[in-house]
């Protein structure tokens, strides 16, 4: 490896060891690009010193886009002059993260040309993540990009990417077309995604069942989680197979269920199904004999966010089922809802879910038009949110 600009003794540390550290793949791109090379250099310093040195923002995007970009800046420019500018590139990925090795050589060789070679997949906003280049590569940037299919993914306050599970294509579990829907929503809101115009982002997860693998319900403003509505399938002969193959049942399935709605007599499996609350955990430990049941749909869940002004939440249920199927028309209206009232009624940079702490849940169920259930809960098995107000009236 050739001779670096910079000598790092903290990072250095962080190379030893069995696991892959990401020292070695920075030292990597900078025996080939200078900017890699500042950037290690900038980081010793702030191991060193136990501060960041990089400033946030600045207006720097490609024309006629609003989002895509985030702008980056060194503090010490005059240290580490090859990151004085150090943007973002956020492309849209596409749903589920299934890319070919042609596509992925593609976006890797275009970043190469343009800017420092390095990539973060997949983080928290679901984007396929390229870290560093400079303002004068980035109209060259896009245009490389878009000639080759791809397009810039959410930043600042718009819609962010939506993602999603693999859903169907690679998991029994999924209660709906994860993807489907994902691809949908991707290019019915273009103009919100590239566009900012909301009182700040707006994040949108998809998971085929209640496993939840991509963590809608805490990094999503809206999670959209399969489900289904009628009763677990059961297969009685699965179960004793599972049961002669020396499984036990009743410690690791029955005496596990949170809600206690099952019982095992040593030959057949009974669920009470209204007390289910859709852990997932009997399916995942009996696949063969239990699946979710036929009449299958999705969850939705407004206001889950990491901790920015209020702390980090959990989303809260909204709608405890909706049918989702092509053209996902009720999703849409309701979206739509969400916005109009977020959007005019919100403060900037506050998040839909704080939002609705903010005005109440009661006033803000009312205001996107939707009755009070008992399901709409802050947390399982707990009080609801709505008050009845006839209630009220009778008394």
């Amino acid at each position: 490896m050739a001779d670096l600009k910079y000598k790092t003794p903290l990072l250095d540390e962080l190379e030893k060891g069995e696991w892959p550290s990401f020292v070695k793949e920075l030292k990597r791109a900078a025996a080939k690009k200078p900017m890699a090379d500042g950037l290690l250099g900038q980081l010793e310093k702030s191991y060193r010193d136990k501060q960041t040195y990089w400033k946030h923002g600045g207006l720097v995007g490609v024309q006629g886009y609003g989002a895509g970009i985030i702008g980056r800046y060194t503090a010490l420019a005059d240290q580490f002059p090859e990151v004085t500018a150090f943007h973002t590139v956020r492309i849209n990925q596409p749903a589920g993260w299934f890319y070919s090795s042609k596509a992925l050589r593609q976006l890797c060789d275009i970043w190469d040309k343009h800017g420092s070679g390095m990539l973060n997949l997949h983080g928290s906003t679901g984007d396929f993540v390229l870290l560093g280049t400079t303002s004068e590569e980035l109209e060259d940037t896009f245009t490389e990009y878009s000639a080759a299919g791809w397009d810039l993914g959410g930043s600042s306050s718009d819609m962010r990417t939506p993602s999603c599970c693999n859903g169907m294509a690679r998991c029994e579990f999924a209660c709906f077309d994860t993807m489907a829907l994902c691809q949908d929503l991707t290019m019915t809101y273009q103009d919100e995604l590239h566009r900012p115009a909301f009182p700040y982002k707006f994040k949108i997860k998809i998971a085929g069942c209640p496993n939840d693998c991509v963590a809608s319900i805490a990094r999503s403003d809206l999670s959209i989680m399969g489900t289904w509505k009628d009763d677990i399938q059961v297969d009685q002969a699965e179960m004793a197979a599972y049961a002669k193959a020396g499984k036990d049942i009743q410690g690791e399935v029955v005496g596990m269920c949170p809600t206690a709605c099952m019982s095992w007599d040593g030959k057949a499996m009974k669920i009470n199904n209204k007390q289910c609350n859709r852990c997932m955990h009997c399916i995942n430990v009996l696949p063969k004999a239990l699946r979710a049941g036929k009449v299958r749909g999705a969850t939705i869940l407004v206001g889950g966010k990491a901790p920015i002004l209020e702390g980090a939440q959990l989303g809260s249920v909204v709608v405890p089922f909706m049918p989702m199927k092509a053209p996902f028309s009720e999703i849409k209206e309701l979206i739509q809802k969400l916005w109009d009232v977020w959007g005019e009624n919100g403060n900037n940079r506050e998040r839909i879910g704080e939002f609705m702490l903010r005005v109440g849940v009661g006033n803000f169920m009312e205001s996107i038009e939707l009755a009070p259930d008992p399901q709409m809960v802050l947390h399982p098995r707990e009080n609801p949110y709505i008050f009845y107000e006839e209630y009220f009236e009778e008394e």
